[in-house]
């Protein structure tokens, strides 16, 4: 007879960037199943398990469009500038024919 709720870990994790520094505490409720794919996905793709909390909690938020402090809005500016004038291609004169191998 299974439980009408999945078991579930819940996993405390708390994060100081530095030492005089206090991180939030967040606690997770995870069903097995994502908790093994989490850990898998921390031995393939991150560092350590903090880096990957981090990361994949700011696309979490960047996916749902809530506002996340940015420390480094100018160089994203530059970034986005960048990229803005890489795929401007509205000055183009040139057509498909013009283009000579």
């Amino acid at each position: 007879m299974r439980p009408k709720h999945p078991i579930t870990h819940t996993r405390s994790l708390k994060y100081v960037e530095h030492e005089r520094v206090s991180m939030p505490v967040v606690e997770v409720n995870l069903p097995d199943e994502l908790l093994v794919e989490f850990e898998q996905l921390v031995d393939e793709e991150f560092i350590s398990e903090e880096q990957a909390v981090e990361e994949l909690l700011s696309m979490g938020m960047d996916a749902y469009g809530a506002p996340v402090d940015d420390e480094d809005g100018v160089q994203s500016d530059f970034v986005q500038s960048a990229q803005n004038n890489l795929f401007d291609t509205a000055g183009d004169p040139g057509g498909l024919d013009d283009d000579v191998l």
